[in-house]
């Protein structure tokens, strides 16, 4: 019996021990860094343009939409303060290495970064999301697109990066913008070319750098799920924009998108919420985040 109390003592210390390892390595994250279009900008466009645009009202404090955006609802969710978040996401962006106007694309915008930052702290989550404007603005070439996201994310990881999350992206024939136009089908099928393109780069990327923890947020499935099951998330409303010119219905947070190609408030805090998910599953976190 004695024996039998001593051997499960072991067996319980090694394995304290081995979990304790395991979530010793897991270094919480302190910082998020954020690059994109107008679905993560959070003011840089608005203030480029002296707070002309996007209009506030009906638009929120220079989001594209009617209040904060996923990726400040995900900082909440890790517990980062808005000084913890640096964000470079830009509306109108595409995800190419130009700058067209005041607006540089999701490789340009990386590119900036790491020329101003020699080194990246590996603590930190690199957040990525980006192509829609490709194809919205005529672009037919995912190959391309997916490319550039590639070549951002090898910037960002030769420079010290060693967490990213990248979002794929939604229907775009099934916005509220497109849904009724010639163009839908098109954009549909660059949509799910797009994103198993990226699918299918980020499984090879993360074959040939194993210390590199690429984490993926599904939105197309999130969307996909909101359209088809509105009442699962509190929608009343998945094919309509809420605002039209400077006015907007009377229950946003019941609409899914907030004109005619941005989520509502209410819809970034659930894609917020999922890629704290997404992060959850793929990077677990210390209890103290």
């Amino acid at each position: 019996m004695k024996k039998i109390i001593v051997a499960i003592v072991l067996a319980l210390a090694a394995f304290m021990a081995a979990l304790t390892f395991s979530t010793s390595r897991v270094v919480p994250i302190d910082q998020l860094v954020v690059f994109g279009d107008s679905l993560s900008d959070t003011g840089m466009v608005f203030r480029s343009t002296n707070g002309l645009y996007p209009p506030d009202p009906p638009y929120f404090q220079g989001r594209y939409s009617n209040g904060r955006v996923w990726v400040e609802y995900l900082a909440d969710q890790l517990g980062l303060s808005a000084t913890q978040i640096n964000n470079f996401a830009y509306g109108g962006a595409t995800s190419s290495d130009r700058s067209d106007g005041l607006v540089p694309g999701l490789l340009s915008q990386v590119q900036s970064f790491t020329q101003t930052h020699s080194w990246l702290d590996s603590s930190s989550l690199y957040v990525l999301w980006a192509g829609a404007n490709d194809y919205l603005q005529g672009t037919n070439n995912p190959t391309t697109s997916v490319k550039n996201i590639i070549d951002a994310i090898d910037t960002l990881s030769s420079a010290g990066a060693k967490r990213l999350l990248v979002a794929n992206l939604p229907n775009l024939g099934q916005l509220p913008a497109t849904r009724n136009s010639a163009n839908s089908a098109n954009l549909t099928a660059l949509t799910q070319t797009h994103n198993q393109d990226l699918r299918r780069s980020l499984k090879v990327l993360g074959q040939q750098q194993s210390d590199l923890k690429l984490i993926t947020l599904d939105a197309n499935t999130l969307y996909q799920t909101a359209i088809a099951q509105p009442a699962k998330f509190n929608f009343t409303n998945v094919t309509s924009a809420c605002v039209s010119g400077t006015r907007s219905c009377d229950h946003p947070d019941q609409f899914l998108f907030w004109d005619g190609i941005h989520p509502t408030t209410a819809a970034h805090q659930i894609l917020g919420k999922q890629a704290f998910s997404a992060i959850q599953e793929q990077l677990p976190l210390n209890a103290g985040v």
